[in-house]
């Protein structure tokens, strides 16, 4: 069976040591999902909302987020991030905007967080935008899509 990588030989949380790790290129893709009613949907289809232009709040939001992953999830390593974007592709038929982020870095340990701090943060920002038109919009799934460098090689999400 697999070991937890941040709990050490006698159960305590642990900051993973990476100082011995090459440094390689590494990438993560990240996706998750917000959805709402017609109503709503149609309303913000185009980006504007009822407290402006919500994609491009949202996307700032992001990747504002994923630069400070370190600060927000007690173990993770600070990292010099080399690119972050967010997409956005939208279902019309279940009203629902999917969001896409890609994190990138050359170092010595990934950035699966960050892009999955990312996506996450845009979707709170859309759910803060549209909030007072509609307090039912669903956040989720989210959820690490493929990663690649390191030791671990590239994972792939089975879908």
């Amino acid at each position: 069976m697999a070991k937890l990588s941040h709990i050490d030989d006698k159960g305590n949380a642990r900051m993973v040591d990476v100082t011995h790790k090459k440094e390689t290129e590494r990438e993560a893709v990240a996706r998750g999902a917000v959805a709402m009613s017609a109503e709503t949907y149609n309303l913000v289809r185009g980006g504007e909302g009822p407290k402006g232009d919500i994609f491009t709040t949202a996307k700032i939001a992001g990747i504002m987020a994923a630069k400070k992953t370190h600060e927000l999830i007690p173990l993770c390593h600070p990292l010099a991030i080399t690119h972050i974007d967010v997409e956005y592709d939208f279902d019309d038929t279940r009203h629902t905007v999917n969001i896409t982020s890609v994190v990138r870095t050359k170092g010595q340990t990934g950035v699966e967080m960050e892009a999955m701090t990312c996506v996450t943060v845009v979707g709170l920002t859309i759910y803060d935008m549209c909030k007072a038109v509609d307090k039912g919009i669903e956040l989720g799934p989210f959820h690490l899509v493929q990663k690649s460098g390191g030791k671990s090689g590239t994972y792939r999400r089975k879908e």
